[in-house]
């Protein structure tokens, strides 16, 4: 058994692990490419998150799902710089709005050169990613649009909030689909369509990939209060700082209202607070880890991976499908 990637992706054939690997070299390649400059400090800035790593969550999906068609068709390996490259664009604005100091265990680049250059430079992302996309034809395009529509009204909704009468945890989850699940589903559909494989693969990698996102974010929100930053590559409790209500803090929202605990209104009380305070923040990072509201958070992330690999089921049986399956499962563990 060897491993594929920062993900920690196991994989047993060796051919697809050879596919794999050398698809997400050139990825990497195709990334520091597209984030070269004319002007220095503009390449500084747009691989400064290149070059601090990360999972390439995306584009290693992208690279299972073309195993389904042809994994050495040419568009496959722009098509993972695509999604890679805006999922950096947003990351760069996301720490702007939150107002970030660490990302992927570097600064961040807002905190190094400014909220403007840092704005600026995500938009830098976006264009280059459309560059590329222009090379893919209209169809991919168009699909990379509507992602980005979804991604982006994902944040407006997250920045709105739930309307008057809406559940906060249905709104959530539809924020989360569109901010995160969107471009991980784009990510199934380009690595299945640019390897020329059946619309019926390419349509069942979509699904898997919406689901698979949601699962992911939610892991994402686990980890934010459970881990450290060496484990999550950002400071704890970022999210928390900011009052960002991610799902822990709204199951306990729920539970409170429902049950009228004292002890978790006063924890609703000290998250309303202002948790730019360190004490605060620290001590309502303390009790959260330890609210069943965390543990109800962690089985969400279980119930969407397993969505994820049910979707999975009309594919052929192959070491491909093996390795998404297990991706599932990859997701979950990072939740714990």
């Amino acid at each position: 058994m060897t491993v594929v990637g920062p993900f920690g992706l196991s994989v047993r054939d060796q051919a697809l692990e050879a596919d794999v690997q050398a698809g997400l070299a050139a990825v990497e390649e195709g990334l520091l490419d597209a984030t070269k400059s004319e002007v220095p400090f503009i390449t500084e800035a747009a691989q400064h998150l290149v070059r601090a790593g990360g999972k390439r969550f995306r584009p290693l999906l992208v690279m299972l799902a073309a195993q389904f068609g042809d994994p050495h068709a040419p568009g496959v390996v722009p098509s993972a710089v695509v999604v890679e490259l805006t999922h950096l664009a947003t990351l760069y604005h996301d720490d702007v709005m939150d107002e970030a100091d660490v990302r992927r265990g570097v600064p961040s680049a807002n905190t190094r050169w400014g909220n403007s250059v840092a704005v600026l430079t995500g938009d830098f992302l976006f264009a280059r990613a459309s560059h590329i996309l222009a090379d893919l034809g209209p169809e991919a395009v168009r699909i990379q649009a509507e992602s980005f529509e979804r991604l982006v009204t994902g944040q407006i909704l997250e920045t709105a909030g739930p309307r008057d009468g809406r559940d906060p945890v249905e709104h959530y989850l539809d924020v989360i689909a569109g901010k995160t699940g969107s471009l991980i589903a784009v990510s199934g559909r380009f690595g299945a369509m640019m390897s020329g494989a059946d619309e019926t693969v390419v349509d069942v990698l979509t699904q898997y990939g919406e689901r698979l996102g949601t699962a992911f974010q939610l892991a994402d929100d686990v980890l934010d209060i459970a881990s450290d930053s060496h484990e999550s590559g950002k400071t704890p409790g970022t999210d928390l700082r900011e009052g960002i209500p991610t799902l822990p803090v709204l199951h306990l929202r729920a539970q409170a209202a429902q049950y009228g605990r004292p002890d978790d209104l006063a924890l609703c009380d000290l998250l309303a607070s202002d948790l730019t305070d360190d004490a605060r923040h620290a001590e309502a990072l303390a009790r959260l880890r330890v609210h069943p509201a965390l543990e109800q958070a962690r089985r969400d992330t279980v119930r969407y991976a397993e969505e994820a690999r049910a979707v999975l089921a009309p594919l052929p049986e192959c070491d491909a499908k093996v390795s998404l399956v297990e991706l599932c499962d990859a997701v979950v563990h990072r939740a714990g």
